[in-house]
């Protein structure tokens, strides 16, 4: 196995990764920047609120974290959002900032007075937006875009366009939209972009491909949303099929089920397709508990890298693994990750498990006795549906030992 599969004390993963055929039709061939818009779509989690000191603590961070593009905010929603923006831009020049726009000279006006280096313009072309919520043919959709990317790039601004519900677009109208955006009035990119979290990663990688040919290569920005549970993996799929950029939000904020969770995105890029990113892995967890803690919106226990638990082994089997050699038991070392492997016991336990504590506690027990420890755990965890606490486990020490 090659080191960028194996890291002593780090990581484990599949080897199988590094066939060619899997390598040929996942690892990208170009560098990859990750876009993180946790201050706008984040804040759109309901009942998220960021003062202009929390997004300056967070940009802090993300920046610390190596991740410095920044979608700060839309300076058109608020007098706070647009000190905000400008706070950030003031305060991080090295990092990359960006305004969310609609497609209007105004808030693109606003955002060049907050002195961010690009604008991502906000477009609908899914075609249950267009029918239904605002009653606009494509033709509406470019008239609208052509001046205003035209505009931002006059003011010097990096112009991201943005046909937001993409995957939802009909095909008709989303090649004669980008055909007419490439002929009059080309952006520095463009978004593909799945804002109902409803496309198969085959999808976004078609996607891609097809955006990379309607627009003679320019570059592609990949914005996921998590319906189907599919945020990471279709931004993998973008990735693989030549996306440049993908967006992303700390602890996978966002509207309804949120974007896509930075941290894994990141985690997937560096250790299973093995890419050579900027990126901090060992920071990911003081900006994940940072933007848990400004945001109120708790973790789940096993969510993926961030979770309070995903380092926790009730099951019997290889639990000394847990903390002798971890890599056993689990693809990443959570020491790596400042974390720390836990045993704990409940229904699902084992002698080793109860032998475990003992040493821990300095106790010494026949094999009797430890079998008589356990059918009480056991039958505790049973009895509470849960786990057993540490009280109840020294009362039960105290009447078998």
């Amino acid at each position: 196995m090659t080191n960028k599969y194996y890291k002593e004390d780090a990581w484990w993963v599949s080897l199988y990764n590094e066939k060619p055929e899997v390598q040929d039709a996942s690892v990208p061939k170009q560098p990859v920047e990750v876009h993180d818009a946790t201050l706008r779509d984040g804040e759109q989690t309901p009942g998220v609120v960021f003062s202009v000191d929390d997004k300056l603590r967070i940009a802090e961070k993300l920046i610390e974290t190596g991740v410095t593009r920044i979608e700060a905010g839309m300076p058109a929603v608020s007098k706070p959002d647009y000190d905000a923006i400008k706070a950030i831009s003031s305060t991080f020049k090295e990092a990359n900032v960006y305004a969310f726009v609609r497609a209007m000279r105004s808030d693109i006006d606003m955002a060049c007075e907050c002195g961010v280096k690009g604008v991502v313009i906000e477009v609908p072309i899914g075609y249950p937006k267009l029918k239904y919520q605002f009653g606009w043919t494509w033709e509406n959709v470019l008239e609208k875009s052509m001046d205003c990317i035209n505009h931002a790039r006059s003011l010097g601004l990096k112009a991201v366009y943005f046909p937001y519900d993409t995957t939802r677009a009909r095909e008709s109208d989303l090649e004669n939209l980008v055909s007419g955006i490439m002929q009059h009035s080309p952006p520095d990119a463009i978004g593909i972009v799945d804002t109902m979290g409803c496309a198969l990663p085959r999808t976004i990688e078609f996607l891609v491909k097809k955006m990379k040919k309607l627009t003679n290569g320019l570059s592609v920005e990949v914005h996921t949303h998590n319906d189907f549970g599919l945020a990471v993996a279709t931004e993998l799929a973008g990735i693989a099929a030549g996306a440049d950029v993908v967006h992303a939000c700390v602890n996978g904020l966002g509207e309804r089920t949120g974007n896509a969770a930075l941290e894994e995105l990141i985690m997937a890029m560096n250790i299973l397709l093995g890419m050579d990113t900027p990126y901090k892995l060992d920071k990911l967890g003081e900006l994940c508990d940072l933007v848990e803690k400004i945001s109120g919106v708790p973790v789940a226990p096993n969510k993926p890298f961030s979770g309070t638990r995903n380092y926790t082994r009730e099951s019997g089997i290889g639990v000394n693994l847990v903390v002798d050699q971890p890599l056993a038991m689990f693809a990443t070392d959570p020491r790596y990750f400042g974390k720390t492997g836990e045993i704990v016991l409940g229904k699902k336990s084992g002698k080793a498990s109860v032998q475990y504590y003992l040493d821990k506690l300095g106790i010494t027990a026949t094999d009797e006795q430890v079998t008589e420890v356990l059918e009480r755990v056991k039958a505790l965890g049973v009895e509470k549906k849960r786990l057993v606490t540490a009280e109840e486990f020294q009362g039960i020490i105290e009447e078998c030992i």
